[in-house]
C-alpha cells in the first residue's frame, strides 16, 4: 500500500530533531509541502536542508514535497500566529498539524513550582490549542483535516513524580478526544501518539548526564520493552505519516500507544 500525502501541506512543531524531524522527513518523501518549526534557528535550518538533501537523494524525481523552516517559540502565542501564517503565504492552506513540540520534565511534586507547571502546559497544551484553533476554520471549510498530537505513554498511565510532563500529556489526550468529536462530521481527524522508548535526541542527553556509554545505556532501557529493543524515530514517522494520509481515514478519536508493548495501558 503506497501511503501519498501529496496536494497536502502540513506544520510539523518541534521539528530540527528527534521525532519531529523523522516525521517531517516522512511527509516530504510521501509529497506533502512541510513546514517545521523549533526555537533553534541554526538546527531548524540545518534539519531543513538535510530532510530537502535527503529526500532528493531518496527519491530521484519531482515527487517529493517542499520543506521550509519557521523559527519561532510555540509557547509564545505570538509566534504561533507567525509560524501559521508564513505556511498559509507560503503553501496556501495548512492540511496537517503535528503538535509535537516539547520534551519530557519530570520531578517530585512538591518540588514543582507554578512557574515550571505554567511553562509546561504553554509548551505543550496551549500550543497545541492555539495551533489547531487558527487551522481549523480552513479544515472545516475545506472538509478535509488532520491533527496529531504527539504524548507519552505517561498520558494513560502516569507514575509518580511524573509530572508536570504526564499531566499536561493527559490534558492533551482529552483535546484529542474533544476535537475529534467535533471535527468528524467535516472530515478533520483528530488523533495522538503516544510516545515509548524511542532512540532520540533526547536519550543521547540523559546517556550522557549519567556518563554511561550510548549503547549500553540504551541496552539498560530496554530490558523493560516487550519487544526487547527501543524504537526508531522513523517507525514513529511511518505511523504518523498513515494517520495523516487518506489510508487513515476511518481512523479518530484514538491514543495509539507506540511503545513496543511496554505500557500497562492499552
Amino acid at each position: 500500500m503506497e501511503i501519498s500525502l501529496h496536494g497536502r501541506s502540513a506544520i510539523v512543531t518541534g521539528g530540527s530533531k528527534g521525532l519531529g524531524l523523522a516525521i517531517a522527513t516522512q511527509f516530504v518523501a510521501s509529497g506533502a509541502n512541510v513546514v517545521i518549526a523549533a526555537r533553534g534557528v541554526e538546527a531548524l535550518e540545518s534539519a531543513a536542508k538535510a530532510i530537502s538533501d535527503g529526500v532528493a537523494s531518496a527519491s530521484g524525481s519531482n515527487a517529493r514535497g517542499r520543506i521550509i523552516a519557521v523559527a519561532g517559540d510555540v509557547a509564545k502565542a505570538a509566534d504561533i500566529i507567525r509560524i501559521h501564517a508564513e505556511a498559509t503565504k507560503t503553501f496556501g492552506q495548512v492540511d496537517i498539524l503535528v503538535n509535537n513540540a516539547g520534551v519530557s520534565r519530570s520531578g517530585a511534586f512538591e518540588t514543582l513550582t507554578d512557574e515550571r507547571m505554567q511553562e509546561d502546559l504553554d509548551q505543550k497544551l496551549f500550543a497545541a490549542i492555539r495551533l489547531t484553533r487558527l487551522a481549523w476554520p480552513q479544515m472545516k471549510e475545506r472538509r478535509w483535516g488532520r491533527v496529531i498530537n504527539v504524548l507519552n505513554i505517561g498520558a494513560k498511565a502516569p507514575r509518580a513524580a511524573s509530572a508536570p510532563t504526564s499531566i499536561s500529556r493527559a490534558a492533551g489526550m482529552a483535546l484529542t478526544k474533544v476535537l475529534a468529536g467535533e471535527g468528524a462530521a467535516f472530515n478533520i481527524l483528530v488523533n495522538a501518539l503516544l510516545v515509548g522508548l524511542i532512540d532520540s535526541d533526547q536519550h543521547v542527553q540523559a546517556a550522557a548526564r549519567a556518563n554511561i556509554p550510548y549503547a549500553d545505556f540504551m541496552a539498560q532501557r530496554a530490558r523493560a520493552i516487550p519487544l526487547g529493543r527501543m524504537g526508531k524515530a522513523e517507525e514513529f514517522a511511518k505511523i504518523a505519516c498513515f494517520l495523516a494520509s487518506d489510508a487513515g481515514s476511518y481512523i479518530t478519536g484514538t491514543a495509539l500507544n507506540v511503545d513496543g508493548g511496554s505500557s500497562s495501558v492499552v
